[in-house]
């Protein structure tokens, strides 16, 4: 018992750490990069919260709330935390089939099995992940989260979106005779703008003139602002019959919410497991990936991933208690803010204030912002979420990887992302133990030194339970007037409780046949385990030799 503390992760958020020697300028450089920050999540929060399937003010509550404590408690310097595109697909399925009031409760228990992870260590294992399952399903839940937008987008009048992904191109087939071409316009005008309008900009050597300067304060405003505002004001201008968040939502309060406590029973807590261990997985992938990308953008200390769980999973308890959503790390707003100049956890901690604020003053306005000008600014996230070019990659890697990523993406667009990464990692488990196995070979070695009847097997590799049928193979491939069996092991790297009971079940079919067994050359692994299993003691200690010249005819005749 006294060993366990020293096994737990000490909470230590990463923000006591950048204090120490912060000044004035630090400070200047986070506000920055927090405001932005904050401007660029206020039109993402909403959109992911109504593609969730819940009312818009429950991303932006996510986005206040969560952004706040993944800051303040996290193990990264710049990583920003709210809601994220990737849940979308998620949440909304379970509040089709569980409800609004059992997502609450999966997103808490989600945020407890998060920070277990944390303070377990657990981080690192996230990182076993093949890279073939985190593309698949990336580019299936960007799929899914344009089609969830084309509703929107077209302005069809559907009432309820289904979950299933054939069902909904169904659904859209039935009422495309309903098409909006004000809301179709405002939506492609809106991807168009987020598209061509400049993300940065580098002005050529002697470049002046109020171009110039236009360009570079152009670049500064978040494209996904100006075509909100731009779409508002239009609608609202010309009177546009388009649907927007006041007719369908009433609106944004101007408040955050009240403490509550969603109704909890253990009952309920047993029918939500998969959805908690989806939103938890899901919640570790993305925050970790993303922290990975931030580390590598800015000359910052690397993060650690296991604070950086505790951080997602005490915002995820937090969180649905003021009617929030899950929350991970965001790669949009990260890499905003990691170019706006942020570098420490308050920039993270600005930026949630700055949404609180813009909530605060602004939050009636929302109620003119078009549906479709939100699908459009989501069709480009999606489009960004994706990895497109890794399709066009599959050309050049082995069938392995190209089953696990198409058949991780198909599972994910068919089904749901549970089963997809469950299928994948046992198809990339399936791969990679045969793969092991082929690397496993017994070899045949002629020693003319060594007496008539003695015959030698080289092993290489790792003896383990997907290769012991190499071994099983062995007292049919031995001549005829063989009595001894030597198997140099120099080259076995390692062994499992399998591939011992494989070379045990050698030893008594040899023995049924008058042949001994020698074993040579044995590592330090396969030799401890072949201790402690007592097979030493059965086998004899002086069947174990240092290497194949040291088995003496003497010892053949003795057996």
């Amino acid at each position: 018992m006294a060993l366990l503390p020293t096994a737990l992760h000490p909470f230590k958020p990463r923000l006591g750490q950048t204090l120490a020697g912060y000044d004035r300028k630090h400070f200047l450089a986070d506000l920055g990069a927090g405001v932005t920050v904050g401007i660029v999540a206020l039109p993402l929060a909403m959109a992911f919260a109504i593609a969730s399937g819940v009312k818009p003010e429950a991303g932006l509550f996510t986005a206040i709330i969560a952004g706040f404590l993944i800051s303040a408690l996290g193990g990264s310097n710049v990583q920003i935390g709210g809601p994220a595109g990737a849940f979308i697909v998620i949440v909304y399925g379970i509040v089709e089939r569980y409800g609004l009031a059992n997502l609450l409760i999966a997103t808490s228990l989600a945020g407890v099995l998060l920070f277990l992870m944390g303070w377990l260590k657990l981080g690192a294992l996230v990182r076993y992940i093949p890279v073939s399952i985190v593309i698949g399903f990336t580019n299936g839940i960007a799929v899914l989260i344009g089609l969830s937008q084309i509703k929107d987008l077209l302005g069809l009048q559907i009432a309820k979106m289904p979950a299933d992904f054939f069902t909904q191109l169904s659904v859209l087939g039935a009422h495309i005779h309903s098409l909006n071409p004000w809301a179709l316009l405002l939506g492609l005008g809106c991807l168009a703008v987020v598209v061509i309008w400049p993300k940065s900009y580098a002005a050529p050597d002697g470049a002046s003139g109020w171009r110039h300067k236009t360009r570079q304060v152009a670049a500064q405003v978040p494209g996904t602002v100006i075509a909100l505002v731009g779409a508002t004001l239009l609608a609202k201008a010309f009177g546009l019959q388009v649907e927007t968040i006041g007719s369908k939502f009433g609106g944004i309060p101007q408040a955050l919410p009240a403490f509550a406590l969603p109704e909890f029973t253990w009952a309920t807590a047993k029918q939500l497991v998969i959805p908690t261990l989806t939103i938890a997985l899901l919640g570790a992938i993305e925050s970790l990936l993303c922290a990975r990308v931030a580390d590598n953008m800015a000359d910052i200390p690397r993060h650690d991933p296991n604070q950086e769980l505790m951080a997602q999973g005490v915002a995820n308890f937090v969180t649905p208690f003021f009617g929030g959503i899950p929350a991970t790390g965001t790669i949009a707003r990260t890499v905003t803010n990691v170019r706006a100049g942020g570098r420490t956890p308050i920039a993270g901690i600005v930026h949630a204030a700055t949404l609180l604020i813009i909530v605060l003053v602004a939050a009636p306005l929302a109620v003119y912002v078009p549906l479709a000008a939100l699908a459009g600014i989501l069709l480009f996230v999606a489009w960004n979420m994706g990895e497109w070019r890794e399709f066009a990659r599959l050309k050049h890697f082995l069938l392995p990887y190209r089953v696990v990523l198409v058949g991780t993406f198909v599972l994910t667009v068919v089904f749901d992302l549970t089963v997809a990464v469950e299928m994948g990692l046992i198809a990339a488990c399936g791969f990679f133990i045969y793969r092991m196995s082929t690397l496993f070979r017994v070899s045949p070695v002629s020693n003319s030194e060594l007496p008539s009847g003695v015959t030698v097997f080289e092993l290489y590799g790792s003896l383990f339970f997907g290769a012991v049928g190499k071994i099983e193979a062995l007292p049919g491939q031995l001549p005829e007037g063989c009595r001894v069996v030597v198997l140099e092991m120099n080259r076995l790297v390692s062994m499992d409780t399998s591939g011992l009971d494989a070379l045990e079940q050698l030893w008594h079919a040899l023995a049924k046949r008058d042949v001994a067994l020698v074993l040579a050359s044995v590592n330090e692994q396969p030799l401890g385990l072949i201790r402690r299993s007592g097979f030493e003691a059965k086998l004899g200690a002086d069947h174990i030799v240092p290497s194949v010249g040291d088995w003496a005819p003497a010892n053949e005749a003795s057996h």
